[in-house]
């Protein structure tokens, strides 16, 4: 079974699939031990690969050796892969799409931004004219062979939101997201203006976006819910706490203990990752 029908399986089974915002290998090697899908994050790729906010940095060509290499080390995980604008023009978007396919992707998320970009959840969001954005998606949805593609809009406005979303949930798109969605009616009102196409919820701590959980997400009729950022927010926490303590202790490293983490805990978690690759996948 490919993975982007693996995924599509998740998404049409009942409740809402969760897939986990990863920035680089260790952290999806973490992630693989609570959740079965991945969310390769702009925002936490941008910040791990570059040191630099989410607004456009991103090339993609580091997008794809990274998706390359979650693949290889993560052969049964969904994988779904935000690649911005397709990197501004429809033939890269192209490219870049079936490339991701050919290594391994489940599936992409193309939005409707153009640049400057921003986050999905601050200000100053443009977006392309739709009829730009909806000749970039059906070349991008000609492009893919199984590929799962979820159709993204960035309109902030009441009225625009809704007409994307109308005409994103008419395209051959398989998904439907409105990023930066700032309350349930919202949501509610989405929902029924896509009628039967699934439909995606974008979390962010600190976003613009109301903090549900999945059983109220489930009942509002969300098909999927990415979390964008629990992994990057919560290492730059621990981090941060771990060198003031040490700090505090005059460079002396804390004991391991049963709660800690230590050379033999460390390497039992990426050996994981040779034996992965190394056991038989099944068809």
């Amino acid at each position: 079974m490919s993975h982007p029908h693996r995924l599509r399986q998740a998404i049409d089974a009942a409740g809402t699939t969760p897939l986990i915002g990863v920035f680089d290998m260790f952290s999806a090697s973490v992630a693989a031990r609570h959740y079965d899908g991945m969310f390769v994050s702009g925002f936490g790729f941008a910040a791990s690969h570059y040191g630099l906010p989410d607004i456009g940095f991103i090339a993609w060509p580091d997008i794809i050796a990274f998706v390359q290499r979650l693949r290889l080390s993560f052969p049964r995980q969904h994988l779904l892969v935000d690649i911005d604008d397709g990197y501004v023009d429809p033939e890269t978007a192209c490219h870049v799409v079936q490339s991701l396919e050919a290594i391994g992707a489940s599936g992409v998320i193309l939005e409707d931004q153009k640049r400057p970009r921003r986050c999905g959840h601050v200000d100053g969001k443009q977006v392309l004219p739709l009829e730009e954005y909806l000749e970039k998606l059906d070349m991008v949805l000609a492009a893919r062979r199984e590929l799962v593609v979820v159709a993204r809009t960035d309109a902030t406005e009441e009225d625009e939101i809704l007409r994307r979303a109308k005409a994103l949930a008419a395209t051959d798109a398989d998904v439907v997201l409105v990023d930066g969605v700032r309350s349930v009616e919202r949501i509610r009102t989405v929902r029924r203006v896509i009628g039967d196409k699934p439909l995606l919820f974008n979390q962010i701590a600190g976003g613009t976006s109301p903090r549900l959980s999945l059983s109220e997400l489930s009942d509002l009729g969300v098909d999927v819910a990415i979390y964008s950022t629990p992994c990057l927010f919560a290492a730059q926490t621990a981090i941060d706490q771990a060198l003031s303590k040490l700090k505090e202790a005059d460079g002396r490293l804390p004991r391991t203990g049963p709660d800690t983490v230590g050379v033999a805990e460390c390497l039992a978690l990426l050996e994981k990752n040779i034996s992965r690759h190394h056991e038989h996948v099944p068809a």
